[in-house]
C-alpha cells in the first residue's frame, strides 16, 4: 500500500485523458501536496517523504507550463519527463545515500532493523532497480514521443511495465532477504 500511496500522484496523472493534461497536473499536484501533508501529520519524516516532495514540485512546474500554454510541446513529452523525473528523484536519493524505497520499508520494519547493513544494502539494491526501470522507460517513452505515438496504447503499456517490472522485483526481493535472514 506504501508504494500506491508514493506513487498516487503518478497515477492520477496516468489516468487523465491526454488532452486534459493541464487539469491532470494541478490534479496531481493537490494528490501530492495532500499525501506529503497526511503523512507528516501522520509522523513520516521528510527524508521518508522523497518521492511526495519531488513529486509535487515536478507537478507544480507541469501545471504552470500546461495552463500557460496548453499547445505546448512539452505535452507530447510529458510522459517521458514523468518517468525521467521519477529516474532522476530516485538516482538523487541513491546518490546522497537517502535511497527513497527506505522510507517507505521503514513504515512497516520494526525500527531496530533500519540502521542495520543488510536493511540499507537492501534497499539501496532495490531504489536502483527502480531508478533503472524509469530510465528505461522514460528512453523509450521519448521515442514513442518523437514518433508521434507518446499518448499511444504502447506508450501506455510501456508506462504500466515501468512501474509494474519494479514493483515485481521488489516483492520478490523482499520476499528472498526475508527468507534468508530467517535462515540465519
Amino acid at each position: 500500500m506504501s508504494y500506491v500511496r508514493t506513487f498516487l500522484p503518478w497515477i492520477v496523472f496516468a489516468v487523465f485523458p491526454s488532452a486534459q493534461w493541464q487539469w491532470a497536473a494541478l490534479v496531481a499536484l493537490v494528490v501530492a501536496v495532500g499525501v506529503t501533508v497526511q503523512q507528516r501529520r501522520a509522523g513520516v519524516g521528510a527524508d521518508a517523504l522523497i518521492m511526495e516532495i519531488g513529486s509535487a514540485v515536478f507537478f507544480a512546474g507541469l501545471a504552470v507550463i500546461a495552463f500557460a500554454d496548453p499547445h505546448s510541446a512539452v505535452h507530447d513529452y510529458s510522459a517521458a519527463l514523468s518517468s525521467a523525473t521519477l529516474a532522476l528523484i530516485a538516482g538523487v536519493s541513491l546518490l546522497v545515500r537517502k535511497p527513497f524505497t527506505l522510507g517507505i520499508a521503514k513504515r512497516t520494519t520494526p525500527r531496530e532493523v533500519w540502521g542495520l547493513k543488510p536493511f540499507v544494502r537492501a534497499n539501496v539494491v532495490i531504489t536502483s532497480v527502480w531508478t533503472a526501470a524509469f530510465a528505461v522507460t522514460a528512453g523509450a517513452l521519448a521515442a514513442l514521443a518523437h514518433a508521434g505515438e507518446g499518448h499511444s496504447t504502447v506508450a501506455t503499456l510501456v508506462q504500466v511495465a515501468g512501474f509494474v517490472v519494479p514493483m515485481v522485483f521488489t516483492v520478490r526481493y523482499v520476499a528472498a532477504a526475508q527468507a534468508k535472514a530467517a535462515d540465519r
